[in-house]
């Protein structure tokens, strides 16, 4: 299944899609996808899309909000690709390197990202987003981590690196600023993607391919880095986890580094999982 929401920032709609085009009406089913009702809602689609329950929905001309509303938590991996590890100057990780964004970071796929004021180095990261279905708490092996996922998005960690780099060496700073977390444009849930770590990766600006990877290339694959998350903090329903981006952000470049400016577009596309189209703007 494929879930979305769509409306009006703060008022969306619920809507499910069996992935042949066709969008149903979820609302009846469950209010809106959050960390309360995320557990159950695909079980209790299910059902009602089998028992003919949901009426059909045309959600032409309305916006797309991020698929998950208000989750509880964003983890987010760095330096998982070893090429993006290379291009930033960092040893290949022995472990996972975990940081946290605010949940008011995100915003819907076609949304605007602001660069924020003072800003000198705003930049783009396109990552695998897995959002949690079921709680993790000390789990024993990757096969356990992928048990609890309940499906996977696209995400830009948008990051500003002087605010990450240069201003006391806290990450959280340039990680966490308004509209830094493009999510969306649907949560596909987990029986979908057969395999997480076989899916095609690519990021523009302004059309120039900037980023382009395979998730087979992770460091740290989902499995893993879920069960090594659940170690230290207990993963639950709606948390969203982004999994590390590919080489080619603009901090890797040479001198002068092609940082986003006002009216830059960024467009994002996973496998199987859609993408995103933002134009920049300034707060």
């Amino acid at each position: 299944m494929r879930l979305r929401r769509v409306g009006e920032a703060g008022a969306e709609r619920p809507i499910v899609s069996t992935g042949d085009g066709r969008w149903y009406d979820a609302s009846s089913v469950v209010a809106d996808y959050h960390p309360g009702t995320l557990g159950d809602a695909q079980r209790l689609l299910a059902d009602a899309l089998g028992a003919g329950r949901l009426p059909e929905f045309d959600p032409t001309g309305l916006r797309v909000g991020a698929p998950v509303a208000r989750p509880g938590k964003v983890v987010c991996i760095g330096v998982n690709y070893l090429a993006h590890a290379q291009e930033t100057q960092h040893e290949e990780p022995a472990e996972p390197v975990m940081f946290l964004k605010t949940s008011g970071t995100i915003v819907g796929p076609h949304d605007e990202v602001l660069i924020p004021r003072g800003s000198v180095a705003t930049d783009y990261e396109v990552e695998l987003a897995v959002v949690i279905g079921s709680t993790a708490r000390y789990l024993d092996d990757a096969a356990q981590g992928l048990a609890c996922v309940a499906g996977y998005t696209v995400s830009d960690d948008v990051s500003e690196r002087d605010f990450q780099m240069n201003r006391g060496g806290t990450w959280d700073k340039g990680k966490n600023c308004e509209t830094f977390n493009p999510l969306g444009p649907e949560l596909v849930t987990a029986d979908e993607v057969p395999d997480p770590q076989r899916l095609d990766i690519r990021l523009t600006v302004n059309g120039e391919v900037r980023q382009e990877a395979n998730t087979a290339q992770m460091i740290f694959g989902v499995g893993e880095i879920i069960r090594y998350l659940s170690h230290f903090m207990v993963l639950e329903p709606g948390d969203v986890v982004n999994t590390g981006t590919p080489a080619g952000v603009a901090f890797g470049y040479p001198d002068p580094k092609p940082y986003l400016r006002r009216g830059d577009v960024i467009e994002t596309h996973i496998d199987l999982l859609g993408g995103h189209r933002s134009v920049l703007g300034e707060a």
